[in-house]
């Protein structure tokens, strides 16, 4: 949603609705890869009268695959239910994938850009999804590559290779361990995934339970344990780990919007380079990524100069 869509939203809808709204599109929305994403799907209700939002996901928990309905009321009750065999698992997450567990240590804002963030919207809250193997897969896609192709290959990925989940929502579940283990280079390949991080998928799979324990660390311990894996780095971890644990310290170093995004916001610059944004968040530090979501949340984008890059097709080499 642009911000001119949130301006138009705050000024036409209801407070529940706006606020509902709002919630899911920047912060719940976390767990969801693209509108496309087979695993998971978040909505908001088009009735103004009662408003509400919905989230819907399948994924893989320690007691096998489950999907879960979670219904948000606007008075912010929640209802759920869920199916499979990690029904109950996922039931016990609700606080934890609505955001309901998030810190509510406040950010003290010491830039006037991030004053008014916080005036407009308040306080970020990230959702957690517990589920680390399940979040690494789609970060691994988006290595080297844009976000539009990132997400259209993690939907293509999670159609052909991933089940369909258990319950009557019509979810896919992300490729098992197993199954992403078998798919050959030239499968991957025509899927338009190099072999660069074909490798790392498969890395993925070979170490799903190692990557799954991550669950149990903090998000500084789970960050450096993906990060002994071959192939992920400090931005694949960042981005796994910001939505497995929702940690809200995982700043993901390396990525070409971040830092612009913050320099644009934060000093008036419309490019800036990973270590200025390091220093420019330290005071922030232990929530510099809730910073970076606050800052997106409230419409920051900074200038774009130079064409956009060609898409490269690599099923078409």
């Amino acid at each position: 949603m642009t911000q001119e869509g949130l301006n138009i939203l705050n000024r036409d809808a209801p407070e529940a609705y706006s606020r509902l709204a709002v919630r899911c599109t920047y912060d719940l929305a976390l767990l969801r890869n693209g509108a496309n994403d087979p695993t998971t799907r978040i909505s908001v209700s088009p009735s103004l009268r009662s408003p509400g939002a919905c989230i819907e996901r399948a994924t893989f928990t320690p007691l096998g695959p489950g999907s879960i309905r979670i219904a948000i009321e606007e008075n912010d009750a929640i209802s759920s239910e869920a199916w499979g065999p990690g029904a109950n698992w996922l039931q016990e997450r609700v606080e934890r994938l609505t955001a309901r567990h998030a810190t509510r240590q406040p950010i003290v804002a010491r830039h006037g850009a991030l004053h008014e963030a916080l005036r407009k919207f308040g306080q970020v809250s990230l959702p957690a999804s517990d589920s680390p193997y399940h979040e690494l897969l789609p970060a691994i896609l988006g290595q080297r590559i844009t976000a539009a192709q990132a997400l259209a290959q993690w939907s293509a990925l999670c159609h052909r290779y991933g089940e369909i989940a258990p319950g009557p929502l019509s979810l896919r579940l992300p490729p098992s361990p197993e199954r992403l283990k078998s798919i050959p280079s030239w499968e991957f390949h025509r899927l338009g995934i190099e072999e660069q991080r074909a490798r790392t998928l498969h890395t993925a799979a070979r170490y799903a339970s190692y990557i799954d324990r991550t669950r149990d660390l903090d998000g500084p311990s789970a960050r450096e344990a993906l990060m002994q894996l071959p192939g992920i780095g400090i931005w694949t971890a960042a981005v796994t780990v910001g939505v497995s644990h929702g940690d809200p310290d995982a700043l993901p170093v390396g990525d070409f919007h971040v830092k612009n995004t913050v320099a644009w916001a934060l000093t008036g610059r419309p490019r800036g380079t990973d270590e200025e944004m390091l220093t420019t968040l330290a005071v922030y530090a232990g929530h510099r990524w809730r910073v970076v979501r606050l800052l997106e949340r409230a419409g920051f984008t900074a200038p774009r100069f130079a064409p956009k890059r060609r898409l490269l097709d690599v099923a078409s080499l």
